[in-house]
């Protein structure tokens, strides 16, 4: 009979961390930060927009930094797009907030600044759940979303180019 193995339970021998490693730019980072909310228009056409500002090294982005801006329905078509397009699961947007859209309300409703600030938070965690994950990485979709002025909701899905 053969004994019975140990299993070894030494560390691994590390080079010691020195300042540079410490307090340089991380190898791979992907940042993004929903900030600066603005409400737009009256009446019926009022609606808020968010300020995008994505850094990175990916080499996978074109854009090592950039900003753009949009409104929560510019979210709701980059997560259907990557439900009909792509085989990540997407997380949920924070909801609708449909009873704060009715009318004769005593507040702002969808425009009060607490609602605001909890969307803002919502729809950050989202997109970076989102631009996160390797698979989502490739879609043009994403691309579009966080690096250019306007979206073309008719682009062909696919690879970024």
């Amino acid at each position: 009979m053969s004994e019975p193995t140990v299993a070894d339970t030494r560390r691994l021998n590390s080079k010691p961390q020195d300042l540079t490693d410490a307090y340089g730019p991380p190898s791979n980072f992907l940042e993004i930060d929903v900030f600066n909310p603005q409400t737009i228009g009256v009446g019926r056409t009022r609606y808020t927009t968010y300020e995008l500002r994505m850094r990175t090294n990916l080499p996978i982005f074109k854009m090592k930094d950039s900003c753009v801006r949009r409104r929560y329905s510019d979210f709701e078509w980059l997560k259907n797009e990557l439900e009909r397009d792509s085989k990540i699961v997407v997380p949920p947007l924070p909801g609708k907030a449909l009873k704060r859209q009715l009318p004769f309300r005593g507040d702002e409703g969808i425009f009060e600044e607490s609602f605001i600030e909890e969307r803002r938070v919502g729809l950050e965690q989202f997109i970076n759940k989102i631009a996160g994950h390797p698979l989502a990485q490739n879609e043009r979709c994403l691309h579009m979303f966080l690096q250019e002025e306007t979206i073309d909701r008719n682009y062909v899905p696919g690879k970024p180019q």
